[in-house]
């Protein structure tokens, strides 16, 4: 077998015309175009393994997502200088791939991660969104109270079952760790909701400010929504925020690489019996 190569890919994208990331037949997704766009630059199959940190659903958007793939050794040598150029070319413009990095064959984009961390952009002004945001901030009907927002965020963060804010998969854990969840009003009057977590559930950081925009208008109480964490069950009352509003801005790993492997192994003993 030839000698391959492990790349890291830092990939950016605007959501809006993507059905997520996954690659789906019928579907235009950011894998999809990602791996025909390789395949025309280096050939059918020339490049494998294409592994996400974290698969993003329809409409949302990316500036620091991260995945992995291998070459050949050879092809990889001869395309190293020109190869982010000419993805640069024949990429749409609505996706860009901003550095191609050689990493140990043992670093998983997806297992390697010790967290995601999203954005998610709301404006309260009551003219709506600026056009030129329109992408990317939710339009928000009634006037938000940041001291609010940042209270019912508190009680959501540290490791507890978010059952009510994920859509439930089959033998799937719903377990998680948030390590940071958080508001603050930008300069420019954008509500900035800061979330980060080990990993997501489906749908679960849309659910969770969801959630907490009704307390932050005042039609829940600030402590609502850490109350749901009781249930068991995804609970109806939540709303799924638009997936426009929300952006993945980073994945960590390990600082040092020797750690990959073993960071790897401990994310698939802890989720692959349970989310298969």
């Amino acid at each position: 077998m030839d000698e391959r190569t492990r790349l890291r890919l830092d990939v950016a994208y605007d959501g809006t015309g993507f059905s997520g990331w996954a690659a789906q037949p019928t579907r235009r997704t950011v894998a999809g175009v990602l791996v025909q766009t390789l395949d025309l630059v280096l050939g059918a199959g020339t490049a494998t393994g294409l592994t996400v940190a974290g698969r993003t659903d329809a409409g949302v958007h990316a500036t620091g997502q991260v995945c992995h793939l291998d070459l050949p050794t050879g092809v990889w040598r001869e395309r190293e200088g020109s190869l982010l150029r000419r993805l640069a070319r024949l990429l749409p413009d609505d996706v860009r791939v901003r550095a191609m990095t050689e990493v140990p064959a043992d670093f998983d984009a997806r297992f390697s991660a010790t967290f995601r961390r999203y954005e998610y952009r709301v404006t309260d002004a009551p003219w709506g969104a600026e056009p030129l945001r329109r992408h990317e901030v939710l339009a928000w009907p009634k006037p938000l109270d940041l001291a609010a927002l940042n209270a019912a965020a508190a009680g959501l963060v540290g490791e507890h079952d978010f059952a009510a804010y994920c859509r439930r998969k089959e033998n799937a854990t719903t377990l998680r760790e948030v390590t940071r969840l958080d508001w603050r009003r930008d300069p420019d009057g954008i509500l900035v909701a800061t979330v980060q977590a080990d990993a997501f559930c489906q749908a679960m950081v849309r659910s969770l400010v969801g959630a907490m925009l009704v307390a932050g208008d005042g039609r829940r109480p600030v402590g609502w929504p850490a109350g749901l964490l009781t249930r068991r069950e995804r609970s109806s009352e939540v709303t799924v925020a638009s997936a426009h509003g929300l952006t993945l801005v980073a994945v960590g790993y390990p600082e040092d690489p020797a750690e990959y492997a073993r960071r790897a192994e401990r994310t698939r003993r802890l989720r692959v019996p349970l989310e298969g």
